[in-house]
């Protein structure tokens, strides 16, 4: 007896299905919802019955030469079968026909990036079956024109591979679309007749015939595959491509394809689609909300060609104030969707985005998915869902997104400038927070003008998936058409951008580089705009931003309580000024883990040391170097000093000074006649002593632990300072907590000779200033590979590491970070590396490396503190890893500590669960 057969297509409908909402690898996310909501006994919903075939065949079709499998054919076959048996009508058939949409379905949700195909089956033989049934002869024709034009556009031209030369397919069929209902003066898509859309189909096919070179196929089953074909195309279209860049998706997981039984929203008034979320996605409160079309198929929804009306009065905006509700039009039909809404939350504990379709006074189901929420709303939601005990804390804390939190922590637009302001136009709120930049009108400038390091702002009549690399680029959305479930929108939400759509009155001039406002504004390509995503305003010209107040939004504090409970991970803050200290005391931040000493040196109020800095460096002797030092003391002291003291006990790690001595060297020739005459020298002799001090490679140079041991007295000036300003902090009856870094170092006797010095000065100090004790601790920064592989010798010195991993990165991959703009893009796009190694560590060399000084120090000195303080340090995926290698702490940027809190406490959670 021969084996089984491999099992690629999944049935679902009449209340049964093959598969599960576990399923989501296997089924992709909309095929195990779909099977989850037609065959879980307890939901059983009004699911159109289908089948899914599944992700294994998309991997199997591009591993084979873009060939399906060969025992796929026979099982879709059967699949339908079940279907048409269901339906009581048969698939091309002329007298009864069964009419299918054919769906994408990623495991992970891909809005708008893949293709849809609606009304596959209908063909000039079948259409008279339809009317027979329906008895409405417009309604078929207008189902066969969608067909045509989704059809020559998703698999005749994109899945084809034909790159249009001008206009799209799609755009030529609108183009003339339009030009019917100009001419006959109709306001929208359903004024068109019966008469009107056989004449557009005959168009249609024409048209397609002569841009395409082929017809359109007047055949049901080669519609159905080549729908199948083109979703599974579109997994490598550019739009998916970028998208699963952009969300770091896995190329090799491929989608599902789902066939599922057409219903009709578009057979009259008495039909209609929609969209809607179990809770408002925009805040999170705990409302139902949508909204939906009227005698109209669920692309108009999402495309937002017609401005759709509330599904409810709490779903009401200022674009459908004046539009009935579907709860007050069909209110049966309301109460059975918001019967399903809660028993879908109820099932799944999470907030539902639901899409439905109404045939004839019928409630059907077309999908259910966790639905895409901005920041503010998915910490609402997370703490609203744990409080009513929907949830536990853990499932609390991985709910939210750490890059989610960015969101609440953005800029808004100063409320004092915005009431000077007066704004030029008013759309619906669908991105937080605001954003300022330059008008563009295409997605290719978006993405242009960013690369030229310009803030630009997207402004278009509405979006589309082929927009998704310029809206990633851009600071912010703008569109004149589209509601709240629109693609902008949805995009937009999902990366918590700032986001305006369906803004009345705003109008894009016929050059395609301008547009014009309802209130006479105009504004042109390059002029600066300025966005309130929280209230949907637009304003002329750029208003300054201001941060806001997370400490009052009671559930981010919430959500923060939980997560500090469960992290284990201490999270830091890089800050070098009291003002960036207090910030970050205010985002959770448990210490400094990297405060620069040189960065005093740049910036308000640096004047004067940045002269004794430079008076410093060019002394030619040792006498004269200290006489400089002594003057610039006060000045670090002082600095140190206001720092620790903004840190409250909490530890602060201090880097002695580390960039190569030339930085400080000026180069304005007033600053140089001013620096001879200090050091009573001639230009000839300073330009003498400033060359000698170029290199060739600075970054590999004079710099660092070499500065110290070459001048000792750079050290001691610098460690007197930290001790010091310590000592006067203990004296006042505050703590201090200093922790004296060593830069640059590469063997254990480096730190050996620096350590002297900090020794002699610390029993100084303590002697001047009458301590019995002044804590302090002493390590280093291993950012040099050969410092991870000496860490037994290092750690028998240093008390404590920290990880410099940008630097540690430079020199394991042997890239500089200032000059990899020109290849790093081609190494990503060419999968010859996984991710941007100086945005999430590289776990598998640099990351070895940082394991390997991890256990090695570890060995000489178990209570080894360790730390990372590099940009990493604020990136999730780092954070993580840093979990997991045992490490103390990570230090980030004050405004990323709230990002780097709630990924440390989702890495305990994902231990935990790991190891049950």
């Amino acid at each position: 007896m021969g084996s089984k057969a491999k099992k690629y297509v999944y049935s679902f409908g009449g209340g049964k299905a093959d598969g599960n909402e576990s399923m989501k690898n296997l089924l992709g996310g909309k095929g195990a919802n779909l099977a989850e909501m037609a065959g879980h006994p307890k939901l059983r919903l009004p699911v159109p019955p289908g089948f899914t075939i599944t992700t294994e065949v998309c991997t199997y079709y591009y591993k084979n030469n873009k060939v399906y499998p060969k025992e796929l054919r026979g099982q879709v076959a059967e699949a339908l079968a079940k279907v048409e048996k269901l339906m009581g009508k048969k698939f091309g058939d002329p007298a009864n026909p069964l009419l299918v949409s054919v769906r994408s379905g990623a495991r992970r949700s891909m809005p708008g990036m893949m293709d849809t195909v609606l009304n596959v089956g209908l063909t000039e033989e079948t259409i008279p079956g339809l009317v027979k049934h329906t008895g409405n002869e417009r309604f078929a024709y207008d189902a066969y024109r969608r067909l045509i034009m989704m059809y020559s556009d998703v698999v005749m031209e994109k899945a084809a591979g034909i790159e249009p030369k001008g206009k799209g397919i799609r755009k030529i069929l609108d183009e003339k679309l339009d030009k019917v209902k100009h001419s006959k003066g109709y306001k929208s898509d359903t004024d068109l007749s019966a008469a009107d859309l056989k004449a557009l189909v005959v168009e249609f096919k024409k048209t397609i015939k002569e841009v395409l070179g082929q017809p359109f196929p007047d055949n049901a089953e080669e519609q159905m595959w080549g729908g199948i074909g083109a979703v599974f195309a579109s997994w490598n279209g550019k739009r998916a491509v970028e998208y699963r860049r952009i969300e770091r998706i896995p190329d090799e997981w491929g989608t599902a394809v789902n066939v599922q039984t057409m219903v009709f929203g578009n057979m009259g008034d008495d039909c209609a689609t929609g969209v809607a979320f179990s809770r408002n996605p925009g805040n999170g409160e705990n409302q139902f909300y949508g909204e939906y079309l009227v005698n109209a198929q669920g692309e108009d929804v999402v495309a937002g060609i017609r401005t759709p009306g509330p599904i409810n009065e709490y779903s009401k905006n200022d674009q459908s104030k004046n539009l009935p509700a579907l709860q007050k039009i069909m209110p049966k039909i309301y109460n059975e969707l918001d019967s399903i809404r809660t028993r879908l939350e109820n099932h799944y504990k999470d907030m539902q985005d639901i899409e439905f379709t109404i045939e004839k006074g019928k409630l059907f189901m077309l999908q259910c998915r966790v639905g895409k929420r901005n920041g503010v709303a998915a910490v609402r939601m997370a703490v609203d869902m744990y409080k009513d005990k929907f949830i536990d804390a853990n499932t609390a804390i991985m709910r939210v997104g750490p890059n989610q939190l960015v969101e609440l922590l953005l800029p808004r637009i100063d409320p004092k400038a915005e009431a000077a302001a007066g704004f030029i136009a008013k759309g619906l709120p669908a991105g937080p927070g605001g954003a300022v930049g330059r008008a563009v009108f295409t997605s290719k400038d978006a993405v242009e003008w960013a690369s030229r390091g310009e803030k630009v702002i997207l402004v278009r009549e509405e979006t589309s998936p082929e927009d998704v690399d310029g809206m990633h680029k851009s600071q912010a959305i703008l569109t004149s058409k589209g509601g709240m479930t629109s693609h902008a929108a949805l995009v937009a939400r999902g990366w918590g951008k700032c986001c305006i759509v369906g803004c009345a009155g705003l109008e894009i001039g016929d050059d395609g580089k301008s547009f014009k406002t309802g209130k006479g504004a105009v504004v042109k390509e390059g002029d600066w705009i300025s966005l309130n995503g929280t209230t949907g305003l637009a304003y002329q010209g750029k208003l300054p931003l201001v941060d806001i107040d997370v400490e009052h939004n009671k559930s981010y504090t919430d959500l923060m309580k939980l997560v500090d409970k469960v992290r284990e991970l201490k999270v830091r803050t890089n800050a070098d000024t009291p003002k960036d200290a207090a910030q970050a005391i205010k985002f959770g931040a448990e210490g400094i883990g990297l405060f620069r000493t040189e960065h005093m040196f740049y910036g308000e109020g640096s004047d004067k040391p940045l002269f004794l800095l430079r008076k410093m460096i060019m002394s030619k002797t040792v006498d004269e170097r200290r006489k400089a030092l002594d003057e610039l003391f006060p000045y670090v002291k002082s600095d140190v000093k206001a720092t620790v003291e903004a840190m409250k006990g909490y530890p602060v790690t201090i880097r002695l000074l580390d960039p190569p001595l030339h930085e400080f060297v000026p180069h304005s020739q007033d600053k140089l006649e001013a620096l001879a005459k200090e050091l009573g020298v001639d230009m000839t002799e300073l330009n003498k002593r400033a060359e000698s001090l170029r290199e060739n490679n600075p970054m590999l140079g004079h710099r660092g632990v070499r500065l110290g041991i070459t001048y000792p007295e750079i050290t001691e000036m610098q460690v007197r300072a930290i001790l010091e300003a310590s000592a006067e902090l203990i004296k006042e009856g505050k703590k201090a907590l200093p922790e004296i870094m060593i830069p640059v170092t590469c063997t254990k006797n480096e730190l050996d000779h620096q350590k002297v010095i900090v020794d002699k000065v610390h029993k100084e100090v303590m002697t001047k200033f009458g301590l019995k004790k002044l804590p302090f601790m002493y390590g280093t920064m291993i950012e040099i590979p050969r410092a991870a592989l000496q860490a037994g010798n290092m750690a028998l010195t240093a008390e404590f590491f920290s990880f410099g991993t940008n630097d540690l990165t430079q020199m394991s991959f042997g890239f500089s970070r200032d000059d990899i703009g020109s290849f790093l893009p081609d190494y990503l796009n060419s999968k010859i590396l996984p991710a941007d190694p100086f945005q999430t560590i590289d776990q598998d060399g640099v990351g070895e490396l940082m394991k390997i000084g991890i256990d090695r120090g570890r060995k000489t000195r178990k209570d080894l503190k360790v730390g990372i303080c590099g940009e990493h340090g604020g990136d999730p995926d780092s954070v993580k890893f840093c979990h997991r290698v045992g490490m103390n702490y990570v230090s980030c940027s004050p405004f990323r500590v709230p990002i780097a809190r709630l990924a440390a406490a989702q890495a305990a959670v994902e231990a935990k669960s790991k190891k049950k």
